[in-house]
């Protein structure tokens, strides 16, 4: 919940800061909104919501109780769509369903012999060639 009041907050924010449609600026003499106003205006719309619950504990204990039961609600869907897409990719490949899935070969399926490396031999060395007298 609190990733969805941030994510908002910060869209808000964001939405401030971008330059003006020209549409919305021919109606009427310009209003430019500086970004300093524009953060103040939000941090009092944070610090309000703050004091929400104090001036209204009724609605916070009913937004909390519904908050839960969505949550729960949630929870039991995300349950049940996992036990479905269990039970489905489960059954996909036996018999009954009519479906039939190919078989991909393994993995690690190299013999011993596959996974030694060839034997090239040392690197011959260049012998140091003299130096000429410059």
């Amino acid at each position: 919940m609190k990733f969805l009041l941030r994510t908002a907050f910060w869209l808000t924010v964001i939405a401030l800061l971008l330059p003006a449609v020209d549409s919305q600026r021919s109606s009427g003499p310009p209003q430019q909104v500086r970004a300093g106003e524009a953060v103040s205006a939000a941090s009092a719309a944070v610090a309000d919501m703050r004091q929400f619950c104090a001036r209204q504990p009724e609605a916070c204990v009913i937004g909390s109780q519904a908050l839960s039961s969505l949550g729960q609600k949630a929870q039991a869907g995300a349950r049940m769509l996992y036990d479905f897409l269990s039970e489905h990719f489960a059954h996909a490949g036996s018999p009954e369903t009519g479906i039939k899935t190919t078989s991909k070969p393994g993995q690690h399926t190299f013999s011993p012999a596959d996974l030694t490396v060839p034997w090239r031999g040392t690197p011959a060395r260049k012998e140091a060639e003299p130096k000429r007298p410059a």
